[in-house]
């Protein structure tokens, strides 16, 4: 086992903890607020007026700055592995399956970290967090090990690119599918505004369509240099382009029609869906393609 396996190993399984100690956190904060609420419910039914005091106190005692500190911490840890991992191999961390997990892992805590701060929405962290920890240790199973780049991949700034708007892309897919959930789920223990969370999942579509829109348009330039043609109709650029076509089609159901609700939430919940379809679909899925080496 070589020094960068070894620090794959330490580094993403110390991320890993960190995540699940945030997922942890943030559900004992929301079970803390719980309580508060009963107890404030309890005190207005009591004296006939409104709830108060208990449930504005400051949340959990602290927990929430715990919640959101093991989160950051999980990806510093993630960022020094892409870090040190460019370093050693000199050429952006996305060239393999392991390292593009890895990446999509650190658009996923980025985006949920801007989400939480922007929205303060987080019972999200109930559905991206898991797909963390499920990624996380997934990322492990593949080859770890840096190796020369294919002649299909030797163009740095195309690569950066292409992957960098995928991973960005993907991250913020992520929330969209969180806020989706949360907003079907919506538990009765927890008060949430409803219109909140449908509005994260728009917002969150709104930066997933147009980096998707770029991906793709890089990809088929990047195609044309390496293989002599824009759109070749590989499984990954098929699916790629169903997930474009379906968060297209949401955003313009959105905006000329007001969709919100139930119907629009299943939409990011499917979108979400397609994009981890479109990532399996070459080499998982055994459908192969010219993207197959990226498994």
């Amino acid at each position: 086992m070589n020094d960068i396996t070894v620090l794959a190993m330490w580094l993403l399984n110390a991320a890993l903890v960190f995540v699940v100690l945030g997922l942890v956190a943030n559900i004992a904060l929301l079970s803390t607020q719980r309580r508060a609420n009963a107890v404030a419910r309890q005190g207005a039914d009591s004296t006939g007026g409104p709830a108060t005091g208990v449930a504005t106190k400051r949340r959990g005692g602290g927990l929430d700055t715990y919640a959101t500190g093991f989160v950051v911490i999980a990806l510093l840890l993630v960022t020094a592995y892409l870090a040190v991992r460019w370093y050693k191999a000199e050429h952006g961390p996305f060239a393999n399956g392991h390292e593009f997990v890895v990446a999509f892992v650190w658009g996923i805590l980025v985006a949920y970290l801007i989400a939480e701060w922007r929205f303060k929405l987080r019972v999200v962290s109930f559905a991206v967090l898991p797909v963390v920890a499920v990624a996380l240790p997934f990322s492990l199973t593949r080859d770890t090990e840096i190796t020369s780049l294919v002649p299909a991949l030797q163009n740095p700034l195309l690569m950066l690119l292409h992957v960098g708007f995928a991973v960005i892309s993907y991250g913020a897919a992520a929330v969209s599918f969180g806020a989706a959930v949360a907003y079907l789920w919506r538990p009765k223990w927890i008060k949430i505004d409803a219109g909140r969370l449908d509005e994260l999942g728009y917002k969150a579509a709104m930066v997933t369509f147009p980096t998707l829109t770029v991906m793709i348009l890089v990809g088929a330039y990047w195609g044309q240099i390496a293989w002599g043609r824009y759109w070749a109709w590989d499984p990954k650029e098929t699916a790629a382009l169903i997930t474009w076509l379906l968060y297209g089609a949401y955003l313009h159901a959105r905006v000329s029609r007001g969709w919100q609700g139930k119907t629009a939430a299943w939409l990011l919940i499917i979108g979400f869906g397609l994009i981890i379809f479109t990532y399996l679909s070459s080499y998982y899925l055994g459908l192969g393609g010219q993207h197959s080496y990226v498994g």
